[in-house]
């Protein structure tokens, strides 16, 4: 009996570390949430067999500063440009408002994909400060394109009266990007990483655990 109840209190001292550990874990995620004004997510895609005879694949990534699209959000379309004009390869950020576009910024190399497992990596940020709502593409690599972002290519600034991210989820960049055409000739679009960043640029909490948006 002894041995037992040993044994019982053990297990409940586990599960209460357990639980409080779990409790810690979301309690720094929402005090990042409301402290952050930046948030950057890192992405990966990999590509199996593009077909540049038909534009394909095309992606489409997307992040918001709110829980959902009633506002603000960009997206960013890889090997094709569909605003103002459909226009094959090529990078794109565009800007909206709802279901209104408000803007798109377009990076100078339009090349279209042609190359067999390729892997492309980049970084998308949303920053508040200042009163001012800044998206922006950087530290991009690819084979296609080369280095990409950070020139102020993909990258737009509007007003706002955000004061935080406090609203921001990775689950809506999830939910809402992904290969919107040919599907079949992408190996895997990934949601790498979250890093959330205060006023003064410190880093305050990061989400390491890979999210799949799409995989053969």
């Amino acid at each position: 009996m002894v041995i037992r109840s040993t044994h019982m209190l053990r297990s409940w001292y586990v599960r209460f570390f357990m639980m409080l550990l779990i409790v810690a874990i979301f309690s720094n995620v929402a005090l990042a949430q409301e402290t952050a004004v930046r948030v950057e997510e890192d992405w990966e895609l990999v590509i199996a067999t593009p077909d540049p005879d038909s534009d394909s694949p095309q992606v489409t990534c997307l992040i918001s500063p709110h829980a959902s699209l009633d506002s603000y959000y960009a997206t960013f379309e890889l090997n094709h440009q569909s605003e103002l004009t459909f226009e094959s390869g090529g990078l794109q950020m565009q800007i909206w408002d709802g279901e209104a576009l408000v803007g798109d910024k377009g990076h100078p190399n339009r090349q279209v994909l042609s190359t067999t497992g390729e892997t492309i990596t980049w970084t998308q940020s949303v920053d508040v400060r200042d009163g001012v709502l800044t998206f922006e593409i950087t530290k991009g690599n690819s084979t296609t394109w080369g280095t990409f972002g950070g020139q102020g290519y993909l990258k737009a600034m509007l007003p706002t009266e955000l004061s935080s991210l406090s609203g921001y989820s990775p689950s809506i960049s999830v939910k809402d990007s992904g290969v919107s055409y040919a599907s079949n000739r992408v190996t895997s679009l990934t949601l790498k990483g979250v890093r959330y960043y205060d006023a003064e640029g410190k880093l305050i909490s990061e989400d390491s655990v890979p999210k799949v948006v799409h995989s053969l």
